[in-house]
């Protein structure tokens, strides 16, 4: 029923190898091994755009997060109710939270389409989907670090004879190079996981809980999985996750999560400078000096000279105030107030 997709991935690696053969040996492991690292980088490209959505849609949910808090505390032990609710409310703001299974779940059967290519790889088998005999017999005998890229960990039957029938291939071989890649897998997996919480931000309850489980529970499938995963399959899957760190570090770096430490950073660097220009007085007008404790402001007087807001008004020697002076200032105790000029004779 899924031949087709073998099919598929068997053509992408077939043109990978034919262009890496022009200057490498076409049967040797490092030209296999750069097939199946650029059928990584193939399908990768192609999920790209999903993994926009999954990253668009994973900080729609975080944006939601304050109004869902108050469903939560509205409908309390409602749970039919409190569902509707969300389910309107993502409805409403244009959320799909499937959306950040996106790119995860089209690598599924790409994968397991890998598996079961490398798993039926064996010498002197007729070619495989796309391939020729010629070529699978190559694709079976190539050898990454002394161990063949069909081989796995764990190996029984006929597969187990004709791949130990190799020249220069031992058990001992294909077991070293398989553990230190089972174990490369599972750190670089959870360091992946890791990059995921950091990208989703925090959560609490039950996704808390999925992302613990994640974090944990996925390596240690992998490890003992991986036992039974061919050569091949251990490369691809740690190209993959070397691809999902170099990504995720991206994105990390261009859009930070919502309230950390690197999205604030990254606000206050975006934020537009304030032109000193604009923070100067006008034309005419008085700098204001602020008291402590006292508001300011700038009031026009009516001869279009600027005086402060918080200062009292002063005297005019022109409005006949006896007790300014010429400055407009009050005499100190005293002293006597200045002439007005000699009055006139009657």
């Amino acid at each position: 029923m899924l031949d087709w997709l073998y099919t598929a991935i068997a053509w992408v690696m077939k043109q990978w190898h034919a262009l890496f053969s022009t200057f490498l040996d076409p049967a040797s492991g490092i030209t296999w091994a750069l097939a199946i690292v650029f059928l990584v980088v193939t399908i990768r490209l192609i999920l790209f755009p999903l993994f926009v959505k999954q990253i668009k849609s994973q900080r729609a949910m975080q944006e939601l997060q304050p109004e869902i808090a108050k469903l939560r505390k509205q409908y309390g032990s409602d749970r039919q109710g409190m569902s509707q609710a969300m389910m309107a409310l993502q409805k409403e703001r244009g959320v799909n939270p499937l959306a950040g299974c996106l790119p995860i779940l089209p690598q599924i059967p790409v994968f397991l389409s890998l598996f079961h290519v490398l798993r039926r790889l064996a010498p002197g088998k007729p070619g495989l989907y796309s391939w020729d005999d010629t070529l699978t017999d190559q694709a079976a005998k190539a050898k990454l670090f002394g161990a063949p890229i069909s081989a796995s960990f764990n190996m029984v039957g006929a597969k187990e004879q004709a791949i130990l029938a190799i020249p220069g291939v031992t058990y001992a071989n294909i077991r070293i190079v398989a553990m230190v890649l089972i174990v490369i897998m599972c750190v670089t997996t959870f360091i992946t996981q890791k990059q995921i919480m950091k990208r989703s931000g925090p959560v609490e309850g039950q996704a808390a809980t999925v992302q613990r489980l994640m974090l944990y529970g996925m390596p240690l499938s992998l490890f003992v999985s991986g036992f039974f995963f061919p050569i091949g399959v251990l490369l691809y899957w740690f190209t993959n996750n070397l691809w999902t760190l170099g990504q995720q570090y991206f994105i990390l770096r261009k859009m930070p999560p919502p309230g950390s430490d690197a999205a604030k950073a990254k606000a206050a660097a975006d934020k537009p400078a304030v032109d000193p220009r604009t923070l100067a007085p006008k034309p005419g007008a008085k700098p204001v000096r602020p008291k402590p404790g006292r508001p300011t402001a700038s009031v026009t007087g009516a001869d279009g000279m600027a005086t402060s807001g918080n200062s009292a008004p002063q005297a005019n020697p022109a409005d006949g105030n006896p007790t300014a002076g010429p400055s407009g200032a009050a005499p100190k105790p005293g002293q006597a107030p200045p002439n007005r000029g000699k009055r006139k004779r009657r």
